[in-house]
């Protein structure tokens, strides 16, 4: 049993299409989505359509909040000058071009998702969540103490979760549990800035979590960028130079 889950995708269709086209490629049926479709790049009604139309499982992320529910744009501290008025810039931008019908598609996502999957006699409990259990606002990295990760693990009675939202791939062993971020597909802060995705194997004896990376055309997605309302900030930001 093989399950597929990726997010972080900020618009940028075509990553999320390399994503998916691999993802086709292994035989992999089981797809979830951890959020954030939306903002930096200028594809986010194409984005939630794709979503849409492969009827693929889906939770809010703080970015799909912000959009579906049209939440005020609140500074981040540790940004810069520079990124703070691209931010406000950006998600001005998909406030006015996100459909009405995708507005309310994003605000009607689930906030996480539980699963539970029976292999022989082995049920496996599975937690998806955008950033943390209570928040999907909330950075956890891979540096945390393991009495974060066991709180989070605790109050799901997981055997494992997967997050997103910092954009930073990790596979964390706490104990007999695991914590998985997924990375981004669209919006990586790895310095490869690579298309990131998680694939999970399910067995009746054991669980196992792979990160897939994946090479997609940058250069287009820098071009429509530069060619959008979107500041060259995010342009920058996939070459690495912001």
């Amino acid at each position: 049993m093989k399950i597929a889950i990726f997010g972080d995708i900020h618009g940028n269709l075509p990553a999320l299409e390399t994503v998916l086209n691999d993802i086709e490629k292994r035989g992999i049926n089981q797809k979830y989505c951890l959020g954030d479709l939306v903002d930096f790049a200028p594809w986010g009604n194409e984005v939630i359509d794709k979503i849409k139309e492969l009827n693929i499982s889906c939770i809010m992320g703080n970015h799909d909040e912000r959009i579906g529910h049209d939440l005020p744009i609140i500074p981040i501290a540790r940004h810069s000058e520079i990124e703070t008025e691209a931010r406000f810039i950006a998600i001005n931008h998909s406030k006015k071009i996100i459909t009405k019908e995708n507005k309310q598609f994003l605000a009607e996502l689930p906030f996480h998702i539980k699963l539970n999957y029976k292999i022989g006699q082995k049920h496996w409990n599975i937690q998806l969540v955008h950033a943390s259990t209570d928040s999907n606002t909330n950075y956890i990295y891979e540096s945390d103490d393991d009495e974060t990760f066991n709180t989070i693990l605790t109050e799901s009675k997981a055997d494992i979760i997967f997050m997103g939202h910092t954009h930073l791939s990790y596979i964390k062993q706490i104990k007999d549990k695991w914590a998985v971020n997924t990375g981004s597909v669209g919006r990586s802060r790895e310095e490869n800035r690579l298309a990131s995705y998680a694939i999970l194997t399910l067995t009746e004896e054991k669980l196992e979590t792979e990160i897939i990376q994946l090479t997609y055309p940058i250069d287009k997605v820098v071009e429509a960028i530069e060619n959008s309302e979107i500041p060259n900030y995010y342009a920058d930001f996939l070459l690495n130079k912001a």
